[in-house]
């Protein structure tokens, strides 16, 4: 049973940066074999796409976090990363990370990130 596990949220100031890690137990061919995704939930909102990585690297950011965002992963160390740079109060949620399309049995506890002054 793989189980996915988000890291490395808390509390920023506007601008500043914060790195998310999510490692895969259980297997070791989980992010090679998959599309995997950073998503987020925000209070009182639904759930969102932010980032994805394909198997042959290939990355697609929603239009609010492009160019401030940055996907990648590590699949020696079965762990995905997101980067996350010039942060704004409204990228305050909790990230998660999953296959993409998201599969139910992946969600995780998620990572909240908070940006605020």
């Amino acid at each position: 049973q793989v189980q996915l596990v988000e890291s490395g949220g808390g509390l920023v100031q506007p601008g500043g940066s914060l790195s998310l890690s999510c490692a895969a137990s259980g297997s070791i061919f989980f992010f090679s074999r998959y599309t995997v995704a950073w998503y987020r939930q925000a209070p009182g909102k639904e759930r969102e796409l932010v980032a994805r990585l394909t198997i042959d690297g290939t990355t697609t950011y929603a239009d609010s976090v492009k160019d401030r965002f940055t996907i990648s992963k590590d699949s020696t160390k079965r762990t995905v990363y997101l980067q996350m740079n010039s942060l704004r109060p409204e990228d305050t949620a909790v990230y998660y990370c999953n296959r993409y399309p998201a599969t139910f049995n992946y969600w995780g506890q998620g990572n909240q990130v908070t940006v605020s002054s």
